[in-house]
Order: C-alpha cells, then sequence, then structure tokens
C-alpha cells in the first residue's frame, strides 16, 4: 500500500504488525480450543472441515484469498503490490494457527472444564480484536479479511469500527448457515462467537482509544480520498 500519510516511525507500524499477526492467530486459536464458540470467519472455516476435512488454517488461508480478491474490487482498481502482501500475511496467520493449535491440544487445553474453555474463549475473541486494531493502525499490511473491513469503515461507513465489522460478518454468517444445512448441526458457535459478533467493532474501538494509544491511524490513498470526499 502506498502510504501518504504517517504519524507513527515505520518501526513502530512493524513491530505492532508482527506483534498483532502473532497476537491474532493465538487469539483465534484459543477460540478453536476452547470449542466454546470461535470468531465468526474462523466459526466458518470449522464448519466447512467437517464437510471437505480440509485443515482450518488451510480453509482460514483459501477465504483470506478470497477476501484478497474482494479488496481488489471495494478499492476499485488492482492494486497488485496490496493484493501480494495480504496473501503474505495469510499465509503467515494460517501457519501460526496450525502452530498454536497444536501446541494447546498437546497441552490438554481443549479436554479442560467447560468453565475454563468458556473465559478462553472470550480472552481469545479480546486478544484477536486487539491485534486487529494494532495492525490496522499500522497500516502497512493486514489480514485480507481486516483490510476489507478497514475499507468498508473509511471509504463507506464514516470511519465506523462497529457498522464495518457487522457488515463485514455476513459472509461468513452465509457460509455457517449453508454448512448447518448440509451437516444438520453447526460447530464451533457458542458464547465466544455470540460475543465476537456483538462486541468486535466496540473491543476495536476501545483497543484504538486504550491499547498502545500512540499509535494512530496511519492513512493510505485510500482512506485520504475517502475522508476528502465525505467532506464535500
Amino acid at each position: 500500500m502506498l502510504i501518504i500519510s504517517s504519524v507513527n516511525t515505520l518501526k513502530t507500524r512493524i513491530f505492532a504488525l508482527i506483534f498483532g499477526l502473532i497476537l491474532n492467530a493465538f487469539g483465534n486459536s484459543l477460540t478453536i480450543i476452547s470449542a466454546s464458540g470461535s470468531g465468526i470467519w474462523t466459526a466458518a472455516a470449522v464448519n466447512m472441515n467437517e464437510i471437505f476435512g480440509i485443515e482450518v488454517g488451510t480453509l482460514i488461508f483459501i477465504l483470506g484469498v478470497i477476501n484478497a480478491i474482494t479488496n481488489q474490487i471495494l478499492i476499485g482498481r488492482i492494486d497488485v503490490f496490496r493484493f501480494i502482501e495480504e496473501i503474505i500475511f495469510i499465509t503467515c496467520f494460517s501457519y501460526f494457527i496450525n502452530i498454536f493449535t497444536s501446541i494447546f491440544r498437546a497441552w490438554g487445553w481443549a479436554d479442560t472444564s467447560i468453565w475454563i474453555r468458556i473465559p478462553m474463549a472470550i480472552i481469545g475473541v479480546m486478544c484477536f480484536c486487539t491485534a486487529i486494531s494494532l495492525y490496522q493502525r499500522a497500516n502497512i499490511f493486514m489480514h485480507p479479511n481486516d483490510d476489507t473491513s478497514n475499507i468498508l469503515r473509511f471509504k463507506f461507513l464514516k470511519g465506523s469500527a462497529i457498522k464495518s465489522q457487522l457488515l463485514d460478518m455476513t459472509p461468513p454468517i452465509i457460509i455457517i448457515i449453508l454448512c448447518a444445512i448440509k451437516l444438520g448441526h453447526v460447530d464451533s458457535i457458542g458464547i465466544g462467537t455470540i460475543f465476537s459478533v456483538a462486541c468486535n467493532g466496540i473491543l476495536i474501538e476501545a483497543a484504538d482509544k486504550w491499547i498502545f494509544p500512540k499509535l494512530k491511524h496511519n492513512k493510505n490513498i485510500n482512506q485520504e480520498l475517502a475522508e476528502h470526499n465525505s467532506k464535500k
């Protein structure tokens, strides 16, 4: 992404990107292992896994590629570097998802009491919402799905993280419904999912304000144009 306006040093933004990437994978892995409800996109991947037998991390990668293509449509032009950056992110993200879930299973976390796994799911959601806030503010490159919500947020929804998150959740909800029709049941939907759907936008906006507050939203060319147009 071509950065034309910056308020943080590149070193700070790279740190936020890397930490956010790892924290996002960590949080999503907690929700998967908890079996008490994953984030909505992760839940879609878990249910697709039941049908296709493909690893959750691989399905997350496939959905990420689809999101990356969608972003090209939303910005209204072909941005090859943006696409490549998002594929790099989702590749690393999927890799860390598989690593963390394997570690947590080996530690026996999947077999703990429901009273431990429910807080685990909620903590997982809080972790990945904080991660999204960090690398969206760094705005070097990010998870394709989070770039989708970022584009929606600043180009179409006047900066509302809550509205952009709710709109972005429509495709995975449709996927889950279709999987439920096929399977006759739904996996990875629970308290964590409800908490994620209800609170993702709120948690991201709270993290923007309270977690590493010196990290500001570093704008790219699309955000500059969107803000300019909204003031007309």
